[in-house]
């Protein structure tokens, strides 16, 4: 065989390849399983060792110049491929952009983050709680007496009612914790989900709520009274939100009160929130004394106090994920 040969017609096959299948068909004809250089190269096996040393160099060389020429060949052609789309292909820039969509925080996560700026500014830090609750920090540690119809299935998602294993039916689980792992005073606001088996167009199974505590020596009801009207008066963004004090019944407070107020363009009181004294019981299970301490809650839902500022009047479409719905009230949250 002459190698020198060899080399010339494979090199001058690469030089004329004129695009990659051609020239993959090349190296599959030179250096494939059944290529001439590779046959060259097994009839390498039958020879004498002086044979072997005389053409086994060129052989090799042979295989790399070819296996070079194949990949330089290759880069030119995928320049001139580039070069042809560069010279042929354009970006129109005057075409308008692609619309992104917006998205909108939700109005109930607005009213979260707005009450807890204005608790936060009254010196109220924020704690957090377990969804999952005992019948101790959900009821009992709350004064909830045992026959409480809160305590029923109509009213609770109990999980495991022997264990005494249910879903919060409120955040005062939170404020027991908090009363039970520290030390008086102290001023905490808890926020977030809480499960009751209840669902019409004003209520949910699963809403939220935010509850304000604070407890110290010397509270009394014009500390309450003023906690009130300055939440909100910040809440509905006026000066002054008419309000009055009606006596109800909650068994974690003592006196108890539901909160009514006149919001602008209603001619009517409407109830928001319920408030009271903190019970001595409920003081004296999480272990501080009530003849030192003394403290006030307060409660209220926070799907209802969006609906009042923002005029909406059904609960359910707060949970439809309607992006026409969440862009119109994220906007005015």
């Amino acid at each position: 065989m002459d190698v020198l040969a060899l080399q010339e017609r494979i090199l001058a096959e690469v030089s004329a390849a004129g695009d990659a299948g051609a020239l993959e068909a090349v190296r599959v004809a030179a250096l494939g399983k059944k290529g001439s250089v590779t046959e060259a190269l097994k009839r390498l096996g039958g020879m004498t060792p002086e044979e072997r040393r005389e053409r086994g160099p060129a052989l090799n060389a042979l295989k790399a110049a070819v296996a070079g020429a194949i990949e330089s060949r290759r880069g030119a052609l995928e320049a001139a491929a580039l070069d042809a789309r560069l010279a042929t292909e354009a970006v129109d820039v005057t075409l308008p952009i692609r619309p992104e969509r917006r998205g909108h925080i939700h109005p109930l996560t607005r009213t979260m983050e707005n009450i807890a700026a204005i608790f936060g500014g009254m010196g109220f830090s924020r704690a957090e709680g377990p969804d999952v609750e005992d019948d101790w920090h959900n009821f009992t540690a709350l004064n909830f007496p045992p026959d409480h119809p809160a305590r029923e299935m109509q009213d609770t998602f109990f999980l495991d009612k022997a264990a005494g294993r249910l879903l919060r039916t409120h955040t005062s689980p939170v404020q027991i914790r908090h009363m039970q792992e520290r030390q008086p005073p102290f001023r905490v606001i808890s926020l977030g989900r809480t499960y009751r088996c209840d669902s019409d167009a004003t209520h949910s199974p699963m809403f939220h709520q935010v509850e304000a505590l604070y407890v110290d020596k010397g509270v009394h009801m014009g500390h309450l009274k003023g906690c009130l009207a300055r939440f909100l008066a910040a809440y509905f963004g006026v000066e002054e939100v008419p309000m009055r004090l009606r006596p109800s019944f909650f068994p974690f407070v003592e006196p108890g009160a539901e909160v009514d107020i006149r919001v602008p363009g209603a001619d009517r009181w409407l109830e928001v929130l319920g408030c009271g004294m903190v019970h001595p019981n409920v003081l004296k299970n999480c272990g501080i004394d009530p003849d030192q301490w003394q403290g006030f809650a307060l409660g209220a839902g926070l799907e209802r106090l969006t609906m009042l500022k923002l005029g909406i009047s059904d609960l359910r479409p707060m949970f439809a994920s309607d992006p026409r719905w969440l862009a119109h009230y994220g906007e005015v949250a």
